[in-house]
């Protein structure tokens, strides 16, 4: 099968890539943690709103892109708004790269702590001193966190190597449904912890006072972009292999409510354990609102300590969150492959290409935590940007042709209404309203340091290499825009099911 023939072998198949896609360390170890940091309950409501109003909208008109050009980001921008906006499609694949270098480091954490399991470092008895500082050792220490990038590169990179059906689609089938078995195994555990359910009750609990803090709104937004893949340009890129009896509104909801399933799970493991096994309500309080990067690593490294057979329990949790972790680096590796094979390069040539700058540009990220959690910071809103970018293309080539004639396809599960054109159209909206209100909070917050740039949660880091980038794909537009071939409309194809 040629690189311009590759395809998806099932629906199933497709819909256990994109749930991978989704279902990833975004649901593990990021959603816990951001949505401990803001409030719980609050945070819940501004998420589920987001993937509502957001995310579904988002992924079904990606979905059309993609298979309406048969090309990856950049060369789908070209074809379906016009060569002068090949840039936006620039901006979205850059962006998932710059995700995928420390998203490969997140990666690396995870297998080594599925070796520390191995060998047996948690073992009964053990604190969350203990397991704090297994944590700050690991990853203060480069040559170990640089080692398990390098390692996890070189995995995402062979399966993508092996291309769509043989490498993606093989893998994620028999990843997903272990992973949400895994994950099943350590909720039902967590929850039967002595004081677990405190951590249920600040997760569900609704403070609906806190709803008018615009940074809670700003990271559910953010966190439904990161963990759906919505505005990554994943499903631009997946759906170049699908067939043409596709359904985009069955296969866009799945994928989006499989996501938010797998993080309510992850946060109603996580927060009960950190109750669970602090010393006071306190501490589990002040854990809870830290934002500590490493928040599931610590706490549920000691959860499985209190488990029958609870050594080769957290191996094999930790394995499931390296599966998490690879399912999502996949797609972020082949955003850059598909737009590389776009402008000629073989399957093999890009994805060479690809996992060397990611493993070169990550060390950064690998090196410091800091530098983690500043790219964390500013590439996470960025997604917010690349949705407001397709969003545009929608509106620009016509909401309710799109909507008409790709949507509401005679194979569509479920019939979408204008509702879908509202949502796009207020996506400008939601992105001002939410972005520029925070910004302007923040320097009423941080009056000192909101504008500079080196600070590692600054607006001005964000503005500072939202600019750089910017100058950089205007500048290669037209460059690009020459540079990748001729796409193939999926949806007129004579590719059946």
């Amino acid at each position: 099968m040629s690189q311009n023939k590759e395809q998806w072998g099932s629906r199933l198949g497709f819909i256990m890539a994109a749930i991978g896609m989704a279902m990833g360390t975004g649901n593990i170890w990021r959603f816990p943690r951001v949505a401990a940091a803001n409030g719980g309950g609050p945070f819940i409501i501004a998420w589920t709103i987001a993937a509502l109003v957001w995310a579904i909208p988002l992924l079904m008109g990606e979905m059309v892109m993609g298979r309406k050009t048969g090309l990856g980001t950049i060369g789908a921008f070209r074809d379906f708004v016009g060569r002068k906006y090949t840039w936006m499609g620039t901006w979205i694949a850059a962006v998932c790269l710059a995700i995928m270098f420390y998203y490969s480091v997140v990666m690396g954490w995870c297998v080594k702590y599925f070796t520390l399991a191995l060998s047996g470092v948690f073992k009964p008895g053990i604190t969350t001193q203990q397991t704090e500082l297994i944590w700050n050792t690991f990853t203060t220490t480069p040559s170990q966190t640089i080692l398990f990038h390098l390692i996890s590169m070189f995995i995402a990179g062979y399966i993508i190597y092996r291309g769509v059906s043989s490498g993606i689609e093989k893998s994620c089938k028999i990843m997903i449904p272990v992973l949400f078995v895994l994950l099943v195994a350590a909720l039902i555990r967590s929850l039967t912890l002595p004081g677990a359910l405190k951590g249920l009750e600040y997760l569900f609990s609704p403070k609906l006072y806190m709803l008018s803090n615009p940074k809670i709104w700003l990271e559910a937004f953010t966190q439904v972009a990161w963990s759906t893949g919505a505005g990554w340009g994943f499903i631009i890129t997946y759906s170049v292999y699908t067939k043409r009896k596709s359904d985009i509104p069955g296969n866009c909801t799945i994928t989006s409510f499989g996501d938010n399933i797998g993080a309510l799970i992850a946060g109603m493991t996580v927060l009960p354990a950190i109750y669970a096994l602090s010393p006071t309500q306190e501490l589990a309080a002040e854990a809870l609102s830290s934002g500590n990067t490493g928040l599931t690593f610590i706490y549920l490294a000691q959860l499985f300590t209190k488990l029958p057979a609870g050594q080769i329990l957290s191996a094999v949790f930790f394995l499931a969150m390296s599966i998490a972790a690879l399912s999502s680096l996949l797609p972020m590796i082949e955003v850059g492959v598909r737009n590389l094979m776009d402008m000629g390069l073989s399957r093999k040539s890009s994805t060479v290409f690809i996992s060397i700058a990611g493993f070169v540009f990550g060390i950064p990220s690998a090196f410091s935590l800091n530098f983690l959690d500043n790219q964390d910071w500013v590439w996470g809103i960025g997604l917010l940007v690349s949705g407001v970018f397709v969003a545009f293309a929608l509106m620009k080539y016509g909401l309710d042709k799109i909507r008409t004639n790709y949507i509401n396809t005679k194979w569509a599960d479920y019939h979408v209404g204008k509702w879908w054109n509202v949502l796009i159209m207020l996506f400008p909206v939601f992105f001002a309203a939410i972005t520029f209100f925070w910004f302007w909070q923040a320097t009423t917050w941080y009056p000192d340091n909101w504008w500079k740039p080196f600070e590692i949660f600054s607006v001005g880091t964000i503005l500072m290499q939202w600019v750089l980038l910017f100058l950089l794909v205007i500048v290669t537009n037209n460059w690009l825009a020459k540079k990748v071939g001729k796409g193939r409309d999926i949806m007129s194809s004579d590719t059946e099911d």
